[in-house]
């Protein structure tokens, strides 16, 4: 009996999908024994990633640590391991950039199972309830912010430190400024100053625990009380968009639009299935995880499962649709022009140091200058590694 464990994340979009398809697959191959343990969402992003290699087989993960995965041995290239035409269903089926995402030094590192990006969510009962329209851009956003202040169906966005840096990654590629793709500023100051400014406006209008939330904790305040009616900027969870998670349904959509009407700069999430160097069985893991990475299967059991699937065929289903309030084809634009962070060696130690920069700022102590030049040393000295 060949044996495989996995870690997965605690939520049913990170967990029970991927179980859901264990019976199923072991049906079809007997000889395989497949078993997933489960890590909580701040391991998810804290925890050794190759300390996980050296326990499990297969690993979801998230794709900022592709050029780790590249460059420490630790994993083995999917390209090395599958057919050709399973890697090209693969690429041509990517929601957005996700497929791309697990991309480094000429290797794919992982499947892109889950996809997710930065969206905008909302309370249909609650904005019809306060006569509000859906705001289509970010003055909208802080008006409805401004004027629900301290009331009833406010505004929200989960601003614990790691969310404060991807809000502020989404904001300045939506006004068309891709933080860090320069080789010396993470922006320009003008953008810089202009994104912090908005977010500190933001802050003081939004809904007062919002600094203490994560898109998890949001949500589920979202869908079970009537605080929150809108959130501009999230990582979208299509389980809350499906009757019964929650005592409320909440409806997803497109980010606030850039003034040409382009819904863009949503900062991409999703989670890639990866097999470690480690394990002893790589073509029972790859063909595992090329079962669970199928169009057939992520549109069906992966879904059924409580899944946010990384194919495109699943996001265009109608059936996947018409069980999750239309979460997918309302958001695949925003999907479609995700913004990417860098994956290189020592980006996940940026990106861990900046978030705590710029939560510092909104809890005021830094200016905004202080918080741009320090966020440019920590980025230039990693450049130079």
């Amino acid at each position: 009996m060949i044996e495989l464990r996995g870690m997965s994340w605690d939520h049913p979009r990170g967990h029970d999908s991927v179980v859901a398809t264990v019976p199923h697959y072991q049906a079809l191959n007997p000889e395989v024994s497949i078993s997933w343990r489960t890590r909580s969402l701040q391991d998810f992003a804290d925890y050794p990633v190759e300390k996980l290699a050296e326990m499990f087989d297969l690993i979801l993960i998230d794709h900022p640590f592709t050029g780790f995965m590249a460059a420490s041995g630790y994993f083995l290239p999917v390209d090395e391991h599958v057919d050709a035409d399973c890697l090209a269903d693969q690429a041509a089926n990517s929601v957005g950039p996700s497929h791309r995402s697990y991309q480094a030094n000429g290797h794919q590192w992982a499947f892109a199972t889950d996809a997710a990006a930065h969206v905008a969510s909302y309370r249909p009962d609650l904005m019809e309830s306060i006569d509000a329209a859906i705001p289509d851009s970010w003055d909208a956003v802080v008006a409805l912010a401004e004027r629900r202040k301290g009331k009833d169906a406010q505004v929200a966005i989960p601003l614990i430190p790691v969310d404060t840096l991807m809000s502020f990654c989404s904001i300045c590629a939506s006004f068309g400024e891709e933080p860090f793709a320069g080789e010396d500023v993470v922006v320009s100051r003008p953008m810089g100053r202009h994104a912090l400014e908005l977010l500190a406006r933001l802050r003081e209008a939004i809904h007062p625990e919002s600094m203490t939330w994560n898109p998890i904790r949001c949500y589920d305040r979202m869908s079970t009380t009537a605080e929150v009616a809108y959130v501009p900027v999230a990582f979208g969870y299509a389980n809350y968009a499906r009757h019964g998670f929650r005592p409320h349904l909440v409806r997803f959509t497109n980010v606030p639009r850039a003034a040409d009407g382009v819904a863009r700069g949503g900062i991409l999430g999703g989670v890639g299935l990866t097999v470690s160097s480690f394990t002893k069985h790589p073509e029972a893991a790859f063909d595992y995880a090329t079962y669970v990475a199928s169009a057939q299967v992520q549109s069906g059991i992966f879904f059924e499962g409580g899944g946010q699937p990384g194919h495109r065929a699943a996001w265009l289903s109608p059936e996947v649709n018409a069980a999750s309030s239309n979460f997918f084809l309302d958001t695949l634009e925003t999907l479609d022009n995700a913004y990417l962070r860098p994956r290189y060696n020592g980006f996940v130690h940026v990106q861990d140091t900046a978030f705590l920069i710029t939560h510092d700022f909104l809890k005021g102590n830094r200016s905004v200058d202080e918080t741009l030049d320090a966020m440019d040393e920590l980025y230039r000295g990693s450049r130079k590694d």
